[in-house]
C-alpha cells in the first residue's frame, strides 16, 4: 500500500454514506515493516504466542484500575495499518490494535525516543495541528491528562511492563488510504504526539492506531461518521506462512456491516476499563460434551462480560482451569501420539501422520452467539510434524485472541452494541 499515491481525496461527508476500508497487514507478511526474510517459517507462529503470553501478563489489577488509557503493551500488535497525519499528508506505519485507546504516535524533537527507521512526524510541518487547551472537553475526558506551562493538554498512556508514551494531545487531520485506491479524510482527530515513548517495538512503526472503546480512540471519535461500526476479516494463511502476501481488510461505516447467511451476535458488555471489548462466553463444546465457562481460579469470569475479545493477541487465554478442562477433553478426542513442545509454550501439541490431521471442531457458546472452530484457528503448526492446541492458560482476564478469530467476518458495532461474527474465507475478502 505504501507504493500507492493519493489519488483521490474523499472528506469525511463521503464516508458518512458509504463507509470505506484500509488494508491491514500482518506483522510477519512480507508487505510488513516487521518482516524477516530469512526467519523460519515456524519461527512467526512460535514469536507471535510469546507477544501473547506478554501481553497478558501485562495486566495486573492495580493496572486496570489507575492506568489512564491503556493496560497492556501494544507490542504484541499483530496487525499494522499505514495512515497518514497532517497537511501535506505525512506517511505512518501504525499497530491497529482493539487492546488500546488513543491514536498515538511518535514526534520529532521527542526527548526519549524508541528506535524509529523511518522519519518521525513533525508538527511544525503540518498546517492543520493545533494542541488542545487545558480547558477543553477534550483534555477532560482523557483521565491522567496534565497542563503544561503553555495551558496545553498533555497525555500519559503507562503500561502494565513499565513502557509508556507521553507529549501533547492534539488534533490534525488523519488520512486513510481506501482500498478502492481513494482516500478518506478525518479532520480535527484527537492524536497523542509522542515526545517521552519507551517502548519495546522498534522499526518503521509509529506508534499506535487504538481501535478500543475508550472516550479517545479512532472508533469513538469517528462515532456517528461511520455509524459506530468497523469490521475485519483475517485470513487463515497469515499467522502460519513465511512469506504470505495475503492482506486483510479493515473496514469502517458501511462497509463494516456483517449480514448474510451464518451470522451469530452477541452483545457488548460495557465495563471497566472501557477500552476493551467484553463479551460474556458461556461454554465451549467439543461433540457433544459440553465444558460450562466457569472457574474458581479467576474472579473475572462470573456473569457478564467474562472475557475480551481482541485483535492483538495471537492466542486464546483462558482460567487455568477452564484451560485444563478443555485440554482434557482435546487430548480425550485426539487420537494422534502427543510429544513435548520443544519450546515449552504450548501445554498440548501432536506428532502430524498425514496432511490431514482429524482435529475436533470447538464451538464457542457466546451469549446468543455459537461460534464453531475449525482446526486452522485452534491448532498451529509449530515445526515440521508438530502441531500444537493454541490455547494457553492465563493469570487473569481471558482473552478470545486473532487465530479463533481466522476466516469469521467480525463485525462490531457499538451503536447497536454487538459484535457479529459470519464464517468466511477471508483470504477472498
Amino acid at each position: 500500500m505504501s507504493s500507492h499515491n493519493f489519488q483521490t481525496l474523499f472528506f469525511i461527508s463521503h464516508a458518512f454514506n458509504n463507509g470505506f476500508s484500509v488494508e491491514l497487514i500482518n506483522r510477519d507478511s512480507e508487505k510488513s515493516p516487521f518482516f524477516q526474510p530469512n526467519q523460519n517459517k515456524y519461527q512467526n507462529i512460535i514469536n507471535a504466542a510469546r507477544r501473547s503470553i506478554n501481553r497478558v501478563n501485562h495486566f495486573s489489577k492495580n493496572v486496570v484500575k489507575d492506568a489512564p488509557q491503556s493496560t497492556i503493551l501494544p507490542d504484541g500488535g499483530e496487525y499494522l495499518m499505514t495512515y497518514s497525519v497532517g497537511t501535506p499528508p505525512f506517511k505512518l506505519v501504525g499497530i491497529a490494535d482493539t487492546g488500546s485507546d488513543i491514536a498515538w504516535l511518535q514526534c520529532e524533537s521527542c526527548e526519549t525516543c524508541f528506535n524509529q527507521t523511518t522519519p518521525k512526524f513533525n508538527p511544525a510541518r503540518s498546517s492543520t495541528y493545533n494542541n488542545i487547551p487545558c480547558s477543553s472537553d477534550q483534555c477532560q475526558s482523557v483521565r491522567g491528562s496534565t497542563c503544561d506551562n503553555k495551558n496545553n493538554c498533555e497525555y500519559t498512556i503507562r503500561y502494565g511492563d513499565g513502557s509508556h508514551s507521553e507529549g501533547d494531545l492534539s488534533v490534525d487531520t488523519l488520512t486513510f488510504e481506501s482500498t478502492t485506491g481513494a482516500s478518506v479524510s478525518f479532520p480535527k482527530t484527537v492524536i497523542g504526539c509522542g515526545t517521552d515513548n519507551t517502548v519495546s517495538f522498534k522499526g518503521r512503526s509509529s506508534g499506535v492506531v487504538g481501535l478500543g472503546g475508550g472516550p479517545m480512540s479512532f472508533i469513538t471519535q469517528l462515532g456517528s461518521s461511520i455509524g459506530g461500526k468497523f469490521s475485519y476479516c483475517l485470513p487463515s494463511s497469515s499467522l502460519t506462512s513465511s512469506s504470505s502476501n495475503v492482506t486483510s481488510k479493515l473496514n469502517f461505516g458501511d462497509a463494516a456491516i456483517v449480514s448474510g447467511t451464518g451470522v451469530v451476535s452477541t452483545p457488548i458488555i460495557t465495563k471497566n476499563p472501557k477500552v476493551f471489548y467484553f463479551l460474556t462466553l458461556e461454554s465451549f463444546s467439543i461433540g457433544s460434551k459440553r465444558l460450562e465457562f466457569t472457574s474458581s481460579s479467576s474472579t473475572n469470569v462470573g456473569g457478564e462480560g467474562n472475557i475480551i475479545i481482541d485483535s492483538g493477541t495471537t492466542l486464546t487465554l483462558l482460567p487455568s482451569d477452564i484451560y485444563s478442562n478443555l485440554v482434557s477433553e482435546v487430548a480425550e478426542v485426539v487420537k494422534l501420539e502427543r510429544v513435548d513442545d520443544p519450546n515449552n509454550l504450548f501445554d498440548l501439541c501432536y506428532t502430524l501422520t498425514s496432511e490431514e490431521p482429524e482435529f475436533p471442531l470447538i464451538t464457542a457458546h457466546f451469549e446468543g452467539a455459537d461460534v464453531v472452530l475449525h482446526p486452522i484457528s485452534t491448532f498451529v503448526q509449530i515445526s515440521d510434524g508438530i502441531a500444537c492446541f493454541a490455547f494457553r492458560s492465563a493469570r487473569d482476564f481471558p482473552i478470545f485472541g486473532n487465530l479463533a478469530q481466522q476466516n469469521l467476518l467480525v463485525g462490531y458495532d457499538l451503536e447497536a452494541k454487538k459484535v457479529s461474527f459470519k464464517p468466511t474465507d477471508c483470504s477472498k475478502e
